[in-house]
């Protein structure tokens, strides 16, 4: 349980068919949702499933949990099969208005095909139009086979049930959501942070969830999930000298913090709090000069205390753009860094990063994320000083590429370890007050009958030339 929340019973489930479920015409599916994502594929499953248990007196499609807010009904779980439920419906209005030989079928079609049109469902993101578009079409491809019946009709919308839990309050509705989720459900962990810090808005925030939340709705899933189990996961926990081989449920809590709002004033919230508060006066004053239109970013970092709720959403955001531009889809297109500014080696080691024979072979990708990691994170604290960054990447180089040349495999484990048993660049980084407490650290010099890697002459040249490999 967590501090500061009231200990409340879990709400009882209504059981609704699909007909019951279409005809409430107070659904509404909040800006802050995701978009809707469901494919060709979802939909075919879903009347594969109607098909094959059409003779069951029942079938159960899943869950869906609603917020009451004032005459609505708010989808806070479950938007992407009610969405398809109701393209079926719209579907089946068009091509089966007339041809039903149950006048009670024929009225039920009629009755929800005039709640759709009238629902309140708006839909701003790109991929919900175009998703929608694509799977109606793949649903009026369906329901006019020959195949497909009255009796399909009539299953779908009077024997199929959907489980509902409505609550009143926003936050327990997304707690709900949250433990549902915890308890099995085959969700992301970003989805779970996701509702987490949904309900961790404080309340002066509140007016500004739907375009706090926009970006993280907007951006694809497998996107977020790489930003958080490939990067923040790994540089949190290894800068901390931990494990960080997968990003599971059981480690969202690495991403959970305080609540500015609600937390009470210990000494350490106090540098969080100031800050929090500074932003948000700085970017709230009118009279700064009229060619001061940016606003004041959160001065985040990778290994900080995490600021539940818009904090949270805003950090993700900005690490979203931070990855884009400093990994390693980024170098290949010479966008890292200004290379024509970077002295030393560092401009040939981007170069041979996106060159080498063996550069993709899993382990080698590997070893690229440990260089990837380490790189964010040195700039994430000391930015782009055209000096020190060259000789930061010199450094990230040779440690991380030690481990690919003494290796013939190089597993996720061998990476692990590299990390948290031998030198901690990591936590060199984390403990650091100057660059050169990170560029003066002394790394090892390879020995010839140390390498055991294929693939990897560039590699091994540029170590040659370097002095880290005899």
């Amino acid at each position: 349980m967590i501090v500061g929340e009231a200990k409340s019973s879990p709400p009882d489930g209504k059981i609704l068919t699909v007909k019951e479920l279409l005809a409430d015409s107070s659904l509404t599916i909040p800006l802050y949702q995701r978009p809707y994502k469901w494919t060709g594929r979802n939909v075919t499953q879903l009347f594969n499933d109607i098909a094959t248990h059409k003779d069951k007196p029942s079938y159960r499609l899943g869950t869906i949990v609603f917020h009451h807010e004032e005459d609505r009904k708010n989808i806070v779980d479950g938007q992407q099969r009610t969405i398809t439920l109701l393209l079926a419906v719209r579907a089946l209005s068009t091509l089966w208005k007339d041809k039903p030989s149950r006048k009670d079928l024929k009225n039920d079609l009629n009755l929800l095909a005039k709640n759709v049109k009238s629902s309140r469902f708006r839909f701003r993101s790109k991929i919900s139009k175009a998703n929608i578009h694509s799977n109606y079409h793949e649903i009026l491809r369906i329901v006019s086979r020959s195949d497909f019946t009255e009796e399909h009709i009539d299953f779908l919308l009077n024997k199929c049930e959907v489980v509902t839990f409505s609550l009143k309050d926003v936050s327990e509705a997304f707690q709900f959501f949250d433990s549902q989720n915890a308890r099995g459900r085959d969700l992301e962990p970003h989805d779970l942070l996701k509702a987490y810090h949904l309900r961790e808005f404080c309340s002066d925030d509140e007016q500004i969830k739907v375009s706090t939340v926009a970006r993280w709705e907007n951006s694809e899933t497998e996107d977020l999930a790489m930003l958080f189990s490939q990067y923040l996961y790994r540089i949190r926990n290894w800068s901390k000298g931990a494990s960080a081989r997968y990003f599971g449920k059981e480690n969202t809590e690495l991403f959970k913090g305080v609540n500015i709002e609600t937390v009470k004033d210990y000494p350490y919230v106090e540098q969080l709090r100031i800050a929090h508060r500074f932003v948000n006066h700085y970017n709230q004053q009118r009279e700064r000069d009229d060619d001061d239109d940016d606003n004041l970013d959160f001065p985040f970092n990778l290994d900080q205390i995490i600021i539940n709720g818009r904090r949270f959403f805003e950090m993700t955001a900005h690490y979203q753009g931070m990855v884009a531009k400093y990994n390693e889809r980024a170098t290949e297109k010479s966008q890292l860094i200004e290379l024509d500014k970077l002295n030393g080696y560092a401009k040939r080691i981007l170069k041979i990063l996106n060159s080498y024979e063996g550069r993709n072979r899993t382990g080698d990708r590997y070893v690229r994320t440990i260089f990837d990691c380490l790189l964010i994170y040195y700039i994430d604290k000391f930015g782009l000083v055209d000096k020190d960054i060259s000789r930061a990447i010199e450094k990230i180089f040779v440690w991380a590429f030690s481990l690919r040349l003494k290796k013939s495999a190089v597993h996720l484990a061998s990476v692990d370890n590299h990390v948290v048993l031998d030198k901690n660049m990591f936590k060199l980084i984390k403990d650091a007050i100057l660059p050169s407490d990170f560029i003066n650290c002394n790394l090892p010099v390879l020995q010839k009958r140390e390498i055991r890697s294929t693939k990897t002459k560039k590699i091994e040249k540029l170590f040659r030339k370097m002095g880290y490999l005899l």
